[in-house]
């Protein structure tokens, strides 16, 4: 299902929310009609919780249908409460915060931020089941904010190459395609969230954006 939807009045629904074919992390004490509209769309579980102490579970963790990696200053009961939904959850070493801005995953590959260590790099492989490859999109290296990735299409920054675009192809094994949210805003994988059930953007996001990012991400009924 794809819906229009501001969480709170804000339409950057990428950087609140982490969302996989598994699970989604949503803020806590959210209003049950929005958690109503999300699981309706997204069709998976949610667990509301903070990551590092923020609302901002989109920007602090990546994951896909394997798991989910977090920055090493998440909290222990943070990740304990993943955990006990039954999710595996891995802290990266390095010093970056912000996992889910700089990595771009689906169940089939992850295009890391350059600047992740070998040993980041080998535990995001490990926990997600997945190849990793490091690059930039758009002259941008935060993959995640630039993106948004699902087992089915990757909607990308209009600025990406065709070889930035051959590459995604390559390493996340879907379809590729340009496109912007919220009335032309470029950070696709800020302003929207995705998996293989469901679609949500902010409210500002026009009619021929939402045409190019069902196409792109494989969606092929309305929206609201």
């Amino acid at each position: 299902m794809i819906r229009r939807f501001n969480l709170r009045g804000n339409p950057n629904l990428g950087v609140i929310m982490s969302v996989t074919d598994q699970a989604a992390l949503v803020p806590p004490n959210l209003e049950e009609k929005d958690l109503q509209l999300i699981q309706e769309a997204l069709q998976v579980p949610l667990i509301q919780t903070h990551i590092s102490g923020s609302n901002l579970a989109g920007a602090l963790a990546v994951g896909n249908s394997n798991g989910f990696v977090v920055s090493k200053y998440a909290f222990d009961r943070e990740v304990e409460m993943i955990r006990e939904a039954g999710l595996i959850i891995k802290r990266i070493p390095d010093r970056f915060t912000a996992v889910g801005n700089i990595v771009l995953v689906n169940d089939h590959g992850a295009v890391l931020n350059p600047l992740l260590s070998d040993k980041s790099a080998e535990l995001i492989s490990s926990t997600l089941d997945v190849d990793v490859k490091r690059g930039s999109i758009a002259n941008f290296k935060i993959n995640g904010s630039v993106a948004v990735a699902t087992n089915k299409g990757v909607l990308v920054h209009p600025s990406a190459t065709p070889e930035e675009l051959k590459f995604l192809e390559a390493t996340l094994k879907v379809p590729v395609d340009v496109g912007t949210v919220n009335r032309g805003t470029p950070l696709v994988g800020a302003g929207a969230v995705a998996n293989s059930h469901g679609l949500l953007v902010g409210l500002d996001t026009t009619g021929p954006e939402m045409t190019r990012i069902e196409e792109s991400l494989g969606f092929l009924e309305g929206y609201l």
